[in-house]
């Protein structure tokens, strides 16, 4: 025959469950206390362009967006998508050596439920022709946002660290 639990077990197994969802809620917020993008910039060598790649947390693409402009985006579809685009064309760019502006084109965007990529490329534009990197990308709207770039030349990997207050570098590192 089967018992019922008693009044104070009930209360002791709600307890316990809802110190559980507590712990679980607490790690989740622990566990994105950060705010980072990552941009990966090589030189494709079979289409002579240099491709950039940049990786940001959805959830931070999306409070962006929704703080912005005071509604909920849906990055699959062009015209939210050509929201997304100007903002990131307004927040990072390439100067070439001459310090003028070079021609980033957007290719395209992939989102899941966890991170929003963003492809660009410079046509037919070796990666040693830049000079230096803009990088503002969420830091207007996340003060604790770093972006973080790979400069893939060859075999060598330099990396840049960009955040509210340092928004742009070389790259390459400055001679004495």
């Amino acid at each position: 025959m089967m018992r019922w639990p008693t009044w104070s077990k009930v209360r002791q197994l709600l307890t316990l469950l809802a110190a559980g969802l507590l712990l679980c809620a607490s790690t989740a917020a622990w566990a994105h206390r950060f705010h980072a993008g990552m941009t990966d910039i090589s030189f494709n060598a079979r289409t002579g362009s240099t491709e950039i790649v940049h990786t940001y947390m959805a959830h931070d693409i999306d409070g962006l967006l929704a703080n912005m402009y005071g509604r909920q985006f849906d990055l699959s579809e062009p015209d939210d998508q050509e929201v997304l685009r100007k903002y990131v064309d307004g927040r990072f760019w390439l100067y070439g050596q001459d310090r003028t502006r070079l021609p980033v084109r957007w290719v395209g965007v992939s989102v899941n439920a966890d991170y929003v990529t963003i492809y660009q490329e410079v046509e037919q534009t070796p990666l040693w022709k830049a000079g230096a990197v803009h990088h503002e990308v969420l830091t207007d709207f996340l003060p604790d946002q770093v972006n973080t770039v790979n400069l893939n030349e060859g075999n060598a990997v330099r990396t840049l660290t960009f955040d509210r207050d340092k928004t742009e570098q070389p790259t390459r590192p400055e001679t004495p």
